[in-house]
């Protein structure tokens, strides 16, 4: 189960406001890649924060608020199909980091960033984590923070575009979905580069 372990240890390093940094959305067909950057105090009890995909979305949805709640700060942000496309996925899910990172209210001075690379411009100290959300409880709430925030949106998508069912695959390249693309042929919200092999 994630702890503070990681927080503890920037926070003897001297840092003051260490954040969690996770993404959601690198591997769908459709929609904007997500990432969510959270502060929170180590004195802070989540019970039940873990890494999102080990998470049903009913139990998701409820730590949603808990997190926004007991957060010392939280920021959530997007990079869009037509920012995909331009710099790929990757470029990309920096970019939403970033915006995460630098839409907190209180400015951080370390990140602890979900992953095995180091974020593109990123102007503040940082340490990769591999497989962070299973480690720190800060990266954990981030990754249920940008997995909700991005379930929701898919949900929107869903009542716009109802002939895909983006709200049971939330744009994920299943069976069904890459048959209601061949159907339909793609929306606006898909990503075309992720398309060429359909």
């Amino acid at each position: 189960m994630p702890d503070f372990e990681l927080e503890m240890q920037a926070a003897a390093n001297g840092y003051k406001f260490v954040c969690g940094v996770d993404e959601a959305g690198r591997g769908p067909l459709a929609g904007p890649v997500c990432a969510a950057a959270v502060i929170l105090d180590p004195n802070t009890e989540l019970v039940g924060v873990n890494d999102s995909k080990k998470l049903s979305e009913k139990k998701r949805e409820a730590l949603f608020d808990v997190i926004c709640s007991k957060a010392v700060a939280y920021s959530i942000a997007f990079a869009s199909v037509e920012e995909i496309e331009e710099h790929n996925i990757l470029n990309a899910t920096y970019l939403a980091m970033n915006r995460a990172i630098y839409g907190l209210k209180i400015n951080s001075d370390f990140a602890l960033i979900d992953g095995n690379r180091v974020p593109k411009d990123i102007k503040i100290d940082c340490q990769t984590v591999v497989k962070g959300d299973a480690k720190s409880l800060s990266i954990a709430a981030a990754s249920i923070l940008a997995k909700v925030t991005r379930d929701r949106l898919l949900l929107e998508y869903d009542k716009k575009y109802p002939e895909y069912n983006f709200a049971k695959h939330k744009g994920y390249g299943t069976a069904e979905h890459m048959d209601a693309i061949r159907k339909y042929g793609p929306s606006e919200v898909h990503r075309p580069s992720f398309l060429k092999k359909l």
